[in-house]
Order: structure tokens, then C-alpha cells, then sequence
């Protein structure tokens, strides 16, 4: 959805082909919406012009700030959505977007002429021309499903495989590998016993996601917890012959992150119980999705199961819990604006590059639905660094670091599907939720994503703050500044700053004064991350030729040779992050552009 929209708002007649038009942002998963490090990225898509900030804000029926007794850089906000308004709301925005024609079809091959993309065919026998391609395929590539011993090709639950497609890929010279993703049982929330169960209820206060919304005032719908026991334990260890990961079935690499529930149970085999969060699905509870069990153990042991569990003992299944094996190309084939090196015109983004969640999706979408309108613009990508966004630390892990296919092949270091985590930013302390829209808006704004009402709301954002800094940089009280005394780590006066006089009457915005209080706060380690970044910074704008010979470099190592030939780095900053590559191999490359630039320099002077 924020590949079309971003490509449609900048300019480009765009088509959204999709099986179906009502299955357009369907959450096929979780109903929800951020989380650690995943918050941020909602952040930063919002603040770059994108959708889905504004949909679960619209949408949302609890709202949490995670981490909130933690420093501001690793707090995010997370929601539970309501799944269907939330995918009529990103319908209805799409439907109004200027350039954008959603078509309802199944596509099955990439048109490519003259070695780069020319357009896609359709399984109907429809052609649509275009100069550029985004393929945002999820779980759909040569889709397999499985409950115990069934299985049947799908896409997600009641929806088919693509497999033509799969085999277009291939025919045109990417590479593909297998994962596995899983979903747990949903169940019919009136017949869940929820009295019994301990109560999760969001934030008094929710924090919004979009920097365009002032406040939320629906109320909060209610979580609920509950936890597996031994007999649970027992019933799972009981039947792992029957469960598809343990039986042979399965053979691909699922998240660790997010496991099953039988492979809880075998590799946590000395806990006693597991937690699980019942989440409503939707604003009057209709269904109840069973957060923390994902399976696809066959159906009678997962109605043992839910027998078993405090709570669900008399719940009726709505659907069962599934597990889903998928193609992917893992993303090592790219170049950092997501555009294929194979075949210039044609881009990816979402699980097709090995990522899980709706989040990660979407940044990627962004980017690639900006970097195809560029493109036929004949303007340069977008490219967010690892210091600038937590898109940008995404697009380089994926790229560095991919995700290895099945079969042994060197295409990635990455086991498992890839997920955000805070952890992955080494500039996370700059790259909090709370700043994406100081970050990335101006950037949005140029690349004629970020509409008017949000630029004027930035930049009176803008004003405020610096009003407010310059007045407590020069108010003095005690003997120190108001700014010094919001650096000081122990002070309170973040807590009070909106009940000072002076300040009460800037009227100044809640957002504004914690912008203040946190920056104030991280001065110090900022600056010393921001001259720690532009040391870094040299290395990524050294630019290495996609096509080098690596064979051919004198006193490389045969490692960092087979490495680099694979991976094909577009910049010293990336080879350098490149599992097995040392700062002697970088050396090594580094003298080796310089003798050949300058040869070349020479050779032109003869001339």
C-alpha cells in the first residue's frame, strides 16, 4: 500500500494489481500495529508522508507506549487496531489518491526488454506497461499452508498462491529461497471466559503515531492475559510427531523472535508456563486473536489445547492456528533504493526481501514507491543512512548481512526472517520515535511526499521549539540556565517545564516541550555520536563499481573475495559491515580504487 501511494503522490501513473481489493492491507497476522524498534519505524514512515501512521491512529483501539520507564530512545508506541476499519481506511485513502488505479488480478510474470523491466502479464492474459515494477508479494510467493498433515497451496487464509510469478523471477535471473511465518487460532471473543483472566488496559494518555494527530480520545479496549501450564506442556510433547516443524514437513527457517508454541516448549523445556495476550481483534470483540501460541499443530490438539487454557475452555475456534511456507529473494540482489541489480526497473520490498511484519513492509514500500517514481523522473533515489533513520539501518542490514536461502547457499548471514529491533542502531540514541518528523520530513517534503497542511505544521513545530530553547538557554535560575538544568540527569524540571510561567504562556504544544526536555537531555551523547557518524561518513561516500573484480585485487584475502563478489557492495561503508570483512580488506579495496582512478585520470590526460 506505501509503495502505490508514495509513487502516486509524487507523480506517477500508478497501478495497484491485487488479487482482491478488499484484502488490501488485510492483517493477516497480529491486528497490530509497532512495538519496539517497529514504533519508530511507523514514526518515520508517518513524518516521510506515508499512510500508516494516520490509519492506526484512526483505527486503533489500545494504545501503549512501550519501555515508557526507559530512556526516550527506546520507547515506542505500540496499538492494537481494529483490522477491519483499519484496511477500509487504507482502501479509502488509496481510492482517493490522484494517479492511482487499483486493478483487481492475479500477476504472473514479469515482462522485462532489452535486459530491464517493461511491464507485468496477468493471469487473465491483461498487459500492463510500465517502466517500473514493485513487487510487494508477502507470503504469497509459491505459498504452502499447514495444519498438521494438510496442506494446500495459499497465499494467506482463503486466498490463493502465486506460483507463476515465483518462476518469472527465476527466468529472469533472481535467486529465491524458502521461510516460514505462523499464526496462532482466532477465536469468538463472546464465548472467551474473560472474568477469570488478568486484565491488560492501555495508556490513559495514548500517544498517537502520526505527528498529525493533536490527541485520541476513543476509549481503550481492553487486553487480557493468560498463560499455558503443564498440561499444555505435556499435550505439545505429546504430539510433535504429528506437528509439521518436528515431522520433516516443514524444512524452512521460521522467526526466532516469534516462535511457535511447540517450539517453545522443546526449546524452553524447563519453563512451566508461557504467556499468552488475548487480543480483540476488532472494537466489539467480535474475535479474539491468541497472541503468544502460534501453531500448526493439527486441529484436534489445538482445540485440546484452548480446552486446556485458563479462559478459552468452552471458546469456539473462528479458524485454526497455520503455519506458511513461502518464496523469498533474499535481498543481497538489491541496491540500497531496493531497485533489483539484476534488472534495473524492477524493485522489491516487504517479505519478498525476507523481512516479517507490517511495519518493515511498509518502510521498505516507501522507499521503493519514491525510488520507481524517481526513477522515471530521472531524478536520484532516496537513500536514508544507518544515522539518519531506522529504515535506513534495515535497508543496510538487508543488504550487508541478508538472509541466507535454503540449501546452503552463501547469500546472506541472517538465519531467519528479519525483524527491527532497537538493538540493531548503533545511532539509536539519535534515532528515537519522538524525532522522526525533525529527521525525515524535510526529505519527504523534497521528494513532494509531505502535503501542505503537514509542512506548515512541521514548521510551526519548528519555531516553537527554537523559541522555547533560546528562552531557556538565557533564563537563569540558581545560579545555572534552564537549559543546563533540564541536561542534569537527575532533574525533575522536565516534569514541571509545562507549569513555568514563561513557558505556560508560549503556549507551547505537549510535543514540543518534551522535544525540548529530550534534547536537552541526550546534548552530550549526540554530539559525540554526530562526530562519530561523520568519521563513518567517509567510507559511505566512497563509491565501489558494481561491476570490480574482486578476483583480481592483489593481496585480498580469498575470504573477503568470495564475500564481496557475493554480496556486491555499493560503498566502502557497506563492504565494511560485511560479516568476515576486516579493516585491512577495506584498505586493500581502498588503495586498489585509488590506483585505478588514478590510472584512468592518466590514460584520459594521454588522450
Amino acid at each position: 500500500m506505501e509503495a502505490s501511494y508514495a509513487a502516486a503522490k509524487v507523480g506517477a501513473r500508478t497501478c495497484l494489481i491485487t488479487i482482491s481489493a478488499d484484502t488490501i492491507a488485510k492483517m493477516s497476522c497480529n491486528p497490530a500495529i509497532g512495538g519496539l524498534g517497529k514504533g519508530q519505524i511507523v514514526r518515520e514512515v508517518d513524518a516521510l508522508g506515508g499512510l500508516m501512521g494516520l490509519a492506526i491512529d484512526a483505527t486503533g483501539i489500545q494504545f501503549r507506549l512501550l519501555n515508557r520507564s526507559k530512556g526516550p530512545a527506546v520507547r515506542a508506541p505500540r496499538a492494537q487496531a481494529d483490522k477491519y476499519k483499519y484496511k477500509d481506511y487504507i482502501r479509502g485513502r488509496l481510492e482517493q489518491t490522484e494517479n492511482l488505479t487499483i486493478v483487481e488480478a492475479i500477476a504472473t510474470q514479469i515482462i522485462t526488454e532489452a535486459g530491464r523491466v517493461a511491464g507485468v502479464r496477468c493471469g487473465d492474459g491483461r498487459v500492463y506497461r510500465a517502466g517500473a515494477v514493485i513487487l510487494t508479494t508477502g507470503t504469497f510467493l509459491r505459498g504452502l499452508m499447514h495444519v498438521g498433515t494438510e496442506q494446500w497451496p495459499g497465499g494467506r487464509l482463503g486466498e490463493p498462491a502465486a506460483n507463476e510469478l515465483s518462476q518469472s523471477l527465476e527466468q529472469i535471473g533472481l535467486k529465491l529461497g524458502r521461510l516460514k511465518t505462523g499464526t496462532p487460532a482466532r477465536l469468538d471473543g463472546a464465548t472467551v471466559d474473560l472474568d477469570k483472566l488478568e486484565i491488560q488496559q492501555g495508556d490513559e494518555q495514548p500517544t498517537p503515531f502520526s505527528f498529525m494527530t493533536d490527541r485520541i480520545d476513543r476509549p481503550q479496549i481492553p487486553c487480557w492475559i493468560t498463560y499455558t501450564n503443564k498440561d499444555i506442556h505435556q499435550l505439545i510433547r505429546d504430539n510433535l510427531d504429528r506437528a509439521p516443524l518436528y515431522s520433516g514437513q516443514i524444512t524452512s527457517t521460521g522467526p526466532r523472535y516469534c516462535p511457535s508454541i511447540e517450539t517453545k516448549i522443546v526449546r524452553f523445556a524447563d519453563k512451566e508456563r508461557h504467556q499468552v495476550f488475548l487480543e480483540p481483534e476488532d472494537a466489539e470483540r467480535k474475535t479474539i486473536y491468541c497472541n503468544g501460541i502460534s501453531t500448526s499443530l493439527p486441529k484436534d490438539v489445538q482445540e485440546r489445547m484452548l480446552r486446556l487454557l485458563p479462559g478459552t475452555e468452552r471458546a469456539r475456534i473462528v479458524h485454526y492456528g497455520y503455519a506458511i511456507e513461502y518464496d523469498f529473494c533474499p535481498p543481497i540482489q538489491l541496491k540500497s533504493s531496493l531497485e533489483t541489480k539484476a534488472v534495473p526497473g524492477l524493485y522489491l520490498s516487504g517479505q519478498i526481501n525476507g523481512t516479517s511484519g507490517y511495519e518493515e513492509a511498509a518502510g521498505q514500500g516507501l522507499i521503493a514507491g519514491l525510488n520507481a517514481a524517481k526513477s522515471l523522473q530521472s531524478k536520484d533515489p532516496i537513500l536514508l543512512a544507518r544515522d539518519h533513520a531506522y529504515i535506513g539501518v534495515m535497508i543496510d542490514d538487508l543488504l550487508t548481512k541478508g538472509v541466507s536461502a535454503d540449501g546452503g547457499e552463501c547469500l546472506g548471514t541472517l538465519t531467519e526472517p528479519y525483524r527491527m529491533f532497537t538493538s540493531r542502531a548503533e545511532y539509536r540514541l539519535a534515532l528515537r520515535a519522538d524525532n522522526a518528523d525533525r529527521r525525515l520530513t524535510q526529505i519527504g517534503r523534497s521528494a513532494g511526499l509531505v502535503d501542505e497542511s503537514r509542512w506548515a505544521k512541521f514548521q510551526k513545530k519548528l519555531e516553537d521549539l527554537a523559541k522555547l530553547k533560546e528562552y531557556l538557554a538565557k533564563e537563569r535560575s540558581g545560579g545555572a540556565s534552564l537549559w543546563e538544568q533540564l541536561r542534569q540527569p537527575q532533574s525533575s524540571f522536565a516534569d514541571t517545564l509545562s507549569d513555568h510561567p514563561e513557558v505556560r504562556k508560549m503556549n507551547m504544544g505537549k510535543d514540543v516541550l518534551d522535544a525540548a526536555a529530550v534534547d536537552a537531555k541526550y546534548e552530550g551523547y549526540l554530539a559525540k555520536q554526530q562526530r562519530l557518524a561523520v568519521g563513518l561518513r567517509s567510507l559511505e561516500n566512497k563509491k565501489i563499481p558494481g561491476d570490480l573484480d574482486y578476483k583480481n585485487i592483489s593481496h585480498l584475502r580469498a575470504e573477503a573475495r568470495e564475500k564481496l563478489s557475493v554480496f556486491r557492495p555499493g560503498t566502502l561503508g557497506q563492504a565494511s559491515r560485511i560479516n568476515g570483512i576486516t579493516p585491512a580488506d577495506i584498505t586493500v579495496i581502498q588503495i586498489h580504487l585509488k590506483k585505478t582512478t588514478s590510472q584512468a585520470t592518466r590514460g584520459r590526460d594521454c588522450e
